[in-house]
């Protein structure tokens, strides 16, 4: 472990904080039935833990919402089609460097303060067995397993130091040591995402201009806002006209706030 990165978090007492909040995390309120699910409702592309269906799924949100509303400000001022253009392009690039780094930072710091909470765990095992060893078969009696079952496991799963740390990261922090999150998957995913979303209200101005370009900026993106939010319903399981309804109205909400926006800035021009 002494060649990993860790988070800077040197105080004791916050680390202790964070593992108490980890391991005190309650699962929601499901339990098992014999009731039907909704039809369809399978999961589909899941992509477990490494943070780049969570950055995809916010990416093309965030690049389409925010470039469409820089686009309909800009045009709200009545600008030429040039100066959408350029504010159109530092939007998708800005955007998605920022995205891409911000993901990076986020999935790196959230990665290493996992990986120093696994080595405190292993520290732990190694000087405080006996301790452990009690946690966990608290862990089991809590879970109703009787006390010579709850002992019988815990004796199993001690033996094996490898096994031992593996438990107890995930039934102490919730944590899956094979699994925790990729900094570069999370934030090329996320740019990628980003510039896709955000090149949408932005190629109509590319090959046209006018009232035909934000007339087809603003069905392109609202097309494509319901369709991601449908697809969303694959994951979720809600209906796929609630899901696409709701991006689109929020998209197009804030759309419509900052051309208000950019109208009361007018700044004389014509698009064009």
């Amino acid at each position: 472990m002494s060649g990993r990165r860790h988070l800077a978090v040197s105080d004791p007492s916050v680390l202790s904080r964070i593992r108490k909040r980890l391991k005190s995390r309650r699962v929601p309120s499901v339990y098992p039935h014999p009731g039907p699910t909704h039809a369809g409702d399978e999961p589909i592309g899941l992509g477990g833990k490494s943070g780049a269906l969570r950055a995809a799924i916010f990416g093309v949100n965030d690049g389409l919402v925010s470039n469409l509303s820089l686009i309909m400000g800009v045009t709200g001022a009545n600008v030429s089609n040039r100066v959408v253009l350029v504010a159109g392009v530092a939007g998708l690039l800005a955007g998605a460097f920022s995205m891409g780094g911000g993901e990076y930072v986020s999935m790196r710091v959230q990665r290493e303060l996992f990986e120093r909470l696994l080595h405190i765990e292993a520290h732990e095992l190694a000087t405080e067995p006996e301790e452990e060893h009690q946690e966990l078969k608290e862990i089991y009696l809590r879970r109703g397993f009787p006390p010579d079952l709850a002992h019988r496991v815990t004796e199993v799963v001690m033996a094996d130091p490898k096994v031992a740390l593996d438990t107890h990261a995930r039934e102490e922090l919730g944590l899956d040591p094979e699994d925790l999150g990729s900094p570069w998957g999370a934030a090329i995913s996320s740019f990628v995402m980003f510039s896709l979303g955000a090149g949408v209200p932005l190629l109509p101005f590319v090959i046209g201009s006018g009232t035909a370009a934000v007339l087809a900026a603003i069905a392109a993106s609202g097309t494509v806002l319901f369709a991601v939010g449908a697809a969303m319903s694959l994951l979720t399981g809600r209906p796929a006209w609630m899901s696409g309804g709701r991006m689109l109205l929020i998209g197009g909400t804030l759309a419509a706030i900052t051309y208000a926006v950019g109208t009361l800035l007018h700044v004389g021009g014509a698009v064009g």
